[in-house]
């Protein structure tokens, strides 16, 4: 009787292949989920297996059980992050019921997600990108689906591909060569020009008053001015740059978002700086400390960072700093107690004895010389003198090594995340297969013919639910059930009487 009781409280669960078996008590401990509702009238119930069958991931699904049993819920690491949540979620489990000691592991997808978004966003595919690509990217795919493209419609995705995507056709890889070539030509030409043999000696003439009441005129060569050349050398690639922001503007499939660019934000100002120095030397050169207005063409180095449109490897290190965002600042926060921590120490320890050479005379003298310290650069312009500050002194330089390699690992690691995903991306093939999702097939409707979903190993057979009915309400259809065989044989042969009979019913008004 205690055999029978227990055969009736067990429940076998076919999962991909796999036979499970366990209580149903263990299955009610976890209300509202798919094993906890398991009832014979299921679809995936078969009645001569007597077991429910789930086309679903046999591996995930130890841990799903394991998690009813004991309550526990661990990650398999032989599975990937997002399949175990879309199998947790068919069953009707909590992701977020897995266990702290798995929880690292199993977040770390997450984590390559965001890393994939990021890289979406950086656009570093180096493929062509073809012309429904291109017409959804600027808003023509209805007239481009309708074969109503305009002229301007077909240029401007062309122009656009050839200004700003480098490695899109070879035309393109000529204009990019010759962007970097203008830009390389301007970042020399700014530095030359400040060398003293390529500049040119400002001579004028100065009046001076001599003895005996006489004026004479004297030559002044003191200042110095950059050879014209390097003007007309400016003024071709301003006028190259000028030309490509506008080319770039108008052809752009969203103009907000490219004024918005951060490199194109420091390529239209640089190119503006050039002519706002031409407007400054034409109306401002007769006032005093006019050389101060130089200062501000210093933006123009920044066009180095238009460099990062023909580099991978430049958008990947940008995206680093930016992702260590917070190491950066942990990093300088540190940086800054440490330094004002000994700046004062180190006055104060220059002080307690007899030292006439201090080179603290002062707490902000102090920072200076902590700072050089602690990044380990050590002029040597500043040094302790007596013994208490020489203990500062190392004990600064200490900890400027420790405060310095504590962040460093991490951004390195972030730079060899972003590299190592984008190299897996460039060997992955752009067009992936199509999986059609196929329905679960269904056995064709006859007249007279009972049909129920398809049930396991049965695979829909007519008569599948009166067996099961059989076996449920008359007593004597265990005899009948213990062969598998011969219960499929029975419940088939019922069938084609029954499709049979249907049949001659519905020939009997026609003969009559």
């Amino acid at each position: 009787m205690n055999v029978n009781m227990d055969a009736e409280n067990r429940v076998v669960l076919n999962v991909g292949g796999i036979r499970h078996e366990t209580y149903k008590a263990t299955l009610k401990k976890i209300p509202a989920t798919r094993l906890s509702r398991l009832t014979e009238a299921l679809a995936n119930y078969d009645p001569i297996l007597n077991e429910y069958f789930f086309d679903r991931h046999p591996g995930v699904f130890g841990q799903v059980l394991n998690y009813y049993r004991t309550g526990k819920l661990h990650y398999p690491t032989d599975v990937c992050g997002p399949l175990f949540e879309e199998e947790l979620e068919f069953w009707g489990l909590d992701s977020n019921q897995v266990e702290p000691c798995c929880w690292m592991t199993y977040t770390q997808h997450r984590d390559t997600q965001e890393t994939l978004a990021v890289l979406d966003r950086l656009d570093l595919d180096t493929d062509k990108p073809s012309d429904e690509e291109l017409a959804r990217k600027f808003g023509f795919e209805d007239d481009y689906m309708s074969g109503n493209l305009s002229w301007w419609q077909r240029c401007k995705p062309k122009l656009w591909s050839l200004f700003d995507e480098p490695y899109s056709s070879n035309s393109a890889k000529i204009i990019g060569i010759v962007s970097v070539f203008f830009i390389c030509i301007s970042i020399l030409s700014f530095c030359l020009k400040t060398h003293p043999d390529m500049r040119v000696p400002y001579i004028r003439n100065i009046t001076v008053h001599t003895a005996g009441n006489r004026t004479a005129w004297t030559l002044d060569k003191k200042g110095t001015n950059a050879h014209a050349a390097f003007f007309w050398i400016e003024c071709v690639c301003n006028a190259w740059f000028t030309f490509e922001i506008l080319v770039r503007f108008i052809s752009s499939p969203n103009k907000w978002q490219f004024i918005r660019a951060s490199v194109n934000v420091i390529d239209y100002i640089a190119t503006l700086s050039f002519y706002i120095d031409l407007i400054l030397q034409k109306f401002a050169s007769h006032l005093e400390n006019a050389d101060i207005l130089e200062f501000f063409s210093i933006i123009r180095i920044m066009r180095l960072f238009k460099l990062t449109r023909h580099s991978s490897g430049l958008k990947i290190l940008m995206q680093t700093f930016r992702a260590s965002t917070k190491e950066l600042t942990l990093l300088f926060f540190f940086l800054v107690l440490g330094i004002v921590i000994f700046a004062s120490l180190v006055y104060y320890a220059e002080r307690l004895q007899a030292n006439p050479q201090n080179d603290f005379n002062s707490i902000p003298l102090g920072l200076w010389w902590a700072l050089v310290t602690m990044t380990t650069v050590g002029y040597g312009d500043m040094t302790p003198k007596t013994y208490v500050g020489m203990l500062v002194g190392a004990l600064c330089a200490l900890a400027g090594v420790l405060t310095i390699a504590l962040p460093v690992p991490v951004i390195v690691s972030n730079f060899a995340m972003y590299y190592s995903h984008t190299q897996a991306r460039a060997k992955l093939p752009k067009k992936r297969r199509r999986v059609i999702p196929v329905e679960t097939l269904r056995p064709p409707h006859h007249p007279g013919v009972p049909t129920g979903p398809p049930t396991g190993p049965v695979g829909g057979v007519p008569g599948a639910r009166r067996v099961n009915a059989m076996k449920q309400n008359n007593p004597s259809s265990k005899d009948i059930l213990s062969t598998p065989k011969m219960a499929m044989k029975k419940a088939w042969n019922r069938a084609q009487q029954d499709r049979q009979g249907g049949q001659n019913s519905a020939a009997a008004p026609k003969q009559q």
